[in-house]
């Protein structure tokens, strides 16, 4: 994904209760027992061999090439305390909302008489219920970054620029340049 889609994993992951398993076997051995006991199915998510995944089951392999540790890594947290994550997501959907903290070029298209030059702004903004839910649902559904990022520009839009919607009513903020983003539920 990414860098807004890889910081909403980030942020459901810090919701975890306990810590991913480190070595290869352990992530080996997790991944299979969710493929219902198939390592053929975790062969062809890793991208290796169905003999490769049984050598690390048995202890036989036990530091994976570096990009290998990289998809085996990724896909454990992916798949790690599916509940948890859950409930977070939907705490964050109705209730807590998201905090928002990104250092990005913000421009904008307003009336006449104003700047719109963008220019790099640090923002920390709490973004209420339905903006985490309108970032949550699009990333289950499959958006790509920059849907991700039109909601977060809109929400930071409405909540920080237009403040409610008490000033700036017609403004409209362009989201680009993204040094940085950091979400926490």
């Amino acid at each position: 994904m990414g860098i807004l889609g890889d910081s909403l994993d980030k942020a459901e992951a810090k919701a975890f209760t306990r810590p991913i398993p480190k070595t290869a076997q352990a992530q080996m051995r997790f991944l299979v027992k969710q493929e219902k006991g198939s390592t053929r199915a975790v062969a062809q998510l890793l991208g290796v061999s169905q003999r490769t995944v049984e050598r690390y089951l048995k202890g036989q392999l036990r530091r994976p090439r570096k990009d290998l540790a990289g998809r085996l890594a990724s896909a454990v947290r992916k798949r790690w305390q599916p509940k948890v994550r859950g409930k977070a997501k939907k705490q964050a959907a109705t209730a807590t909302g998201i905090v928002i903290e990104t250092r990005a070029r913000f421009g904008f298209t307003a009336a006449l008489g104003t700047t719109d030059d963008g220019r790099l702004r640090l923002i920390t903004q709490h973004l209420p219920p339905p903006y985490a839910a309108r970032l949550f649902d699009a990333q289950a559904a499959g958006a790509t970054e920059q849907q991700l990022q039109n909601i977060a520009a809109e929400g930071l839009q409405d909540i920080y620029f237009k403040d409610h919607g008490r000033r700036a009513q017609g403004l409209l903020v362009e989201f680009t340049d993204i040094d940085y983003i950091e979400l926490d539920i």
